[in-house]
């Protein structure tokens, strides 16, 4: 029976609920918290949220970030699993601003939905701050959206933000790259959180992977800032969509070629499944897949050996895969 126009009507009537709101944002509060720097000077609720630039930079350069999950959250909202999505939001955005050589202070998020389901959303949200932590930058405010008729049921979109701070001379810019320094690669978790469009389409031809596919993307963060109080750093490429070929270039300057040794680490497992179960050309692999490589570093020949050891004292995987050589013209990568 439908109500006569004289019904009072409320938000909740609408598909909007405060209190639901109101619960999360008490929910996520505690994870959040575990996330403050000192330079935090409010918490979450505010309208805007405060942070100071760290004493320690003498001529501070503000780096900012924005990115989000992708289509890998068709894949969470198939598999009823939200606690690592979070992470990825986090990664994408601090592993950029990383590459400039920068720290991550702060990070915001953006939740959209069309009704918010508390327990999914604080499974989010906690994925989130535990992004942050390994970070070592705030969870320092966000923006839940509930919008009723603009997404699927079940369905939730996600967006992130982040800011951090490089000393100006010590920005990382790619300009004193030149042919026959060294290319270093660090392991990657998986696909990351690119080339699922792809990945799903695979599915639907293939079934279900025999493989963890959200698995989190690599937080690079504090073990390349330890590295560079110690290794000159000249480059640092994230590798997300274009893969190695369409990322590494992007730090490199004019007349410069990357020549990237396919033989110089083992591909993982997922990517040679992905790649028989899609029927995909190599080509195609190198293009939309990380391939095993989640970041790339590049440093003098005489620096290889030291940043390496350092890596891998921090927990990382490295390899050197490649060396820079002079090309002509646009910087390019070649995998050889």
């Amino acid at each position: 029976m439908k109500s006569s126009t004289s019904d009072p009507l409320s938000y909740r009537d609408a598909g909007v609920d405060i209190d639901e709101g109101d619960a999360l944002v008490e929910a996520i509060k505690p994870f959040a918290r575990r996330t403050l720097r000192p330079e935090v000077l409010a918490g979450i609720g505010g309208f805007g949220a405060l942070c100071r630039i760290p004493e320690k930079y003498r001529q501070p350069v503000l780096v900012s970030g924005t990115d989000g999950v992708g289509t890998k959250l068709k894949l969470a909202f198939q598999l009823a699993r939200h606690d690592s999505v979070g992470i990825d939001l986090v990664a994408m955005s601090v592993n950029d601003v990383l590459v400039q050589g920068a720290e991550p202070l702060f990070f915001l998020d953006y939740f959209a939905c069309g009704k918010l389901e508390l327990p999914v959303a604080t499974e989010v949200v906690k994925g989130i701050a535990r992004g942050c932590e390994l970070a070592g930058c705030a969870l320092i405010g966000g923006e839940t959206a509930e919008m009723p008729g603009m997404y699927p049921q079940g369905e939730y979109d996600l967006a992130g933000f982040c800011v951090g701070v490089v000393e100006k001379d010590r920005i990382i810019d790619g300009r004193s790259i030149v042919p026959g320094d060294a290319l270093l690669g660090l392991a990657s978790s998986g696909p990351h959180s690119n080339g699922y469009s792809l990945i799903r389409k695979i599915l639907e031809r293939a079934g279900p992977a025999p493989f963890d596919l959200l698995e989190p993307t690599r937080i690079y963060v504090k073990p390349v800032l330890k590295l560079l109080e110690s290794v000159p750093v000249k480059g640092l490429a994230h590798i997300t969509g274009g893969g190695l070929v369409g990322n590494v270039p992007r730090v490199l300057p004019e007349n410069t070629v990357a020549k990237i040794r396919k033989d110089a680490w083992p591909r993982p497992a997922v990517f040679e499944w992905l790649q028989r179960a899609g029927n995909v050309a190599e080509d195609e692999m190198w293009r939309v897949f990380n391939c095993g490589i989640g970041m790339a570093l590049v440093v003098a020949p005489a620096h290889a050996e030291a940043a390496a050891e350092l890596l891998r004292a921090a927990g990382e995987t490295v390899y050197e895969i490649g060396r820079l050589d002079a090309g002509s013209g646009e910087p390019a990568a070649l995998i050889v």
